[in-house]
């Protein structure tokens, strides 16, 4: 039998600017030597032996979509724990139906509670947020057990709520708080309650026994898997890893299995090497040691990259802003504030360390003032020590200003945004906290690509559904959880988008030579589809059906039980107040758990059906 395949199908998106559509792609151990019509590809190979291959010849290749930016360690507990959130979860074989009022989530919870076994087990959920639940403190969760330990965790991942048993089983005591030192300042044991990562730092290396089990991991991790796979995403990148609390042998292990279509990679965590009091050429060091465990392979650490934190989550409203937090009646709210994830001063002092030694630098940061200070902090560098396409990259990029867009632009920085934050919090966000003016600009993508720079986008997941062709729905619609549309001005189109799931992803990890693309010369990775995402009303772009992937070189079908898990995936977005649906809801881009969407998803789910059935 020949090396060389050729692929063909009804039309291929390469995402090369000099031959943008095609239709065969031949293949030879695991590369890409010829793109364009099948007879010029096959005019391309010339005398060499090739067989042809239709197994995808009704379909539409598009490059191995990539989530650029997800978290496989919280993704594991969290969707492995009771989700109670504002929003669906539709997962492979589990659904978790939105919570969307103080009421709901109560009757969740105690829900939860009386099916969790003996008194003395662990109940552990996430996805609570009070602008959807309400406040939650020790006293809450003690009415629902006085016994059983409860631990929630809030739906940005940065805080957690202990009950009074849990405290007491994890020995957390006022002693204890005391000797963490600045981190004691984001505890308050009173109320259960532990925010932001430095209190977040304090808690894990009690609570990961229970939280981050060996056998929860391994759920955990498998699940992930099938929901990737389902969602056509062939390539990740984990921004930061912590060894103390990562399993990577499971990583290994689950991630890195034959059969699974998926490139994992990972980068060295600066903020905890300086919260270890690891900084200057001691950092250094250590990162390169860190690099050095697992430097190549399908579950590696990419070399020469480091993620640094500037404020506090979106999702829990903690992010540095230049003007002050709104309260309910749209007045300065003076007991709401941003948080420090890494000081200004220790921040600049890691970003120099790795600045000077040629490093990228990943930066998380969610307000404008928290922006200011990355800008600051690059421009100071840059001056002192040019650097020629350093692609420093911006984030998250949740709060921005344009005058900050066009510093991002004469830097030379780069912005990697998540672009569910306008969609699932814009209609949120104007009423608490931000007010509309700024809660419909978050995430300027418009802005940021007519100012040329490289843009990408990433899930964050759990913070957002790990599915590209979403991501990339969100962006081009912006279509909030009301079914309004936040920032118009900030819509971009359905090929620029596709760009950002695909180049412009591989661009800022600088793996443009290898993925991102259908051209010779690169990894043969694609993510393949049942429908021309540039021939469907752009509103459904993220329900388009992912098929299967190709990985280098091997196809690789989504199975019926994960395709199905996919179709149901567009209603990841919930409707505030709606509960269990209403008929009165229209069904928007993302979806919701109204009636409408519910009776779209199903047609989806016939059709995907029907064509498993055709295409197995």
């Amino acid at each position: 039998m020949s090396d060389t395949t050729v692929f063909t199908a009804r039309r291929i998106h390469t995402m090369a600017a000099d031959q943008p559509v095609a239709t065969a792609v031949a293949v030879r151990a695991g590369r890409i030597v010829a793109v364009g019509s099948e007879v010029e590809v096959v005019a391309a190979l010339g005398s060499d032996a090739y067989r042809i291959d239709t197994t995808l010849a009704d379909h539409v290749l598009v490059p191995g979509l990539i989530d650029q930016h997800l978290h496989p360690l919280l993704a594991a507990t969290t969707l492995a724990t009771e989700v109670i959130a504002p929003e669906d979860w539709e997962l492979p074989g589990r659904t978790f139906r939105a919570a969307a009022t103080p009421a709901e989530y109560d009757a969740r919870l105690a829900a939860a509670h009386a099916s969790a076994g003996p008194d003395d087990d662990w109940l552990l959920t996430w996805g609570f947020h009070r602008l959807w639940h309400g406040e939650l403190d020790r006293a809450r969760l003690d009415a629902v057990s006085a016994t059983r330990p409860i631990g929630v965790w809030q739906r940005s991942c940065h805080e957690f709520h202990l009950n009074s048993a849990a405290l007491e089983r994890l020995g957390l005591t006022e002693e204890w708080r005391q000797s963490k030192g600045p981190w004691a300042e984001m505890i308050d044991l009173q109320r259960g309650h532990f925010w932001e990562l430095g209190a977040m730092n304090a808690l894990l290396p009690k609570l990961a026994p229970q939280l981050m089990s060996r056998e929860r991991m391994t759920r955990g991790l498998h699940q992930l898997v099938a929901y990737l796979r389902a969602n056509g995403v062939t390539a990740f990148n984990e921004p930061g890893i912590m060894w103390s609390v990562e399993p990577w042998d499971l990583y290994e292990q689950i991630l890195g299995a034959d059969d699974v279509p998926l490139l994992s990679t990972f980068m060295v965590d600066g903020r905890t090497q300086s919260a270890r009091g690891i900084t200057g050429q001691a950092a250094l060091d250590d990162a390169r040691e860190q690099v050095a465990r697992a430097p190549e392979g399908k579950v590696r650490m990419l070399d020469g990259h480091v993620k640094l934190f500037a404020d506090g989550a979106i999702i829990s409203q903690l992010m540095q802003m230049r003007e002050p937090y709104l309260d309910d009646e749209g007045r300065p709210d003076e007991h709401h504030h941003g948080e420090w994830l890494m000081t200004p001063a220790e921040y600049g002092a890691m970003f120099e360390t790795y600045w000077h030694a040629g490093w990228q630098i990943h930066t998380h940061v969610n307000g404008d003032r928290g922006l200011d200070m990355v800008l600051d902090t690059l421009e100071r560098c840059s001056v002192a020590h040019p650097r020629p396409d350093h692609r420093a990259v911006v984030v998250h990029f949740a709060n921005s200003t344009e005058d900050q867009v066009d510093r991002i632009a004469r830097l030379g920085a780069i912005v990697s945004a998540n672009p569910y934050y306008p969609v699932g919090f814009a209609d949120k966000y104007a009423l608490h906290g931000l007010g509309p003016e700024r809660a419909d600009v978050m995430v300027r993508s418009r802005s940021v690509l007519d100012r040329g720079v490289p843009l990408s986008f990433h899930s964050d997941l759990p913070m957002g559904p790990a599915a590209p062709l979403q991501l990339a729905a969100f962006a081009v619609n912006r279509r909030t959880v009301g079914g309004r549309v936040a920032g118009p001005e900030q819509c971009i189109t359905v090929g620029e988008a596709l760009h950002a799931v695909t180049l412009g992803a591989a661009h800022s990890w600088r793996m443009e030579h290898d993925l991102g693309s259908i051209e010779p010369g690169k990894l043969a990775t694609f993510t393949v589809l049942a429908a021309d995402p540039f021939e469907v009303d752009p509103t459904r772009l993220g329900d388009v059906p992912v098929a299967g992937v190709v990985y280098e070189g091997r196809w690789s079908p989504v199975p019926p039980a994960e395709h199905r898990a996919q179709a149901r995936s567009a209603r990841f977005v919930a409707v505030p107040g709606h509960g269990s649906g209403g008929d009165e809801c229209e069904p928007h881009q993302g979806g919701c758990s109204c009636v409408a969407a519910r009776a779209l998803a199903r047609a989806y789910l016939a059709t995907i059906d029907a064509w498993h059935g055709s295409a197995a």
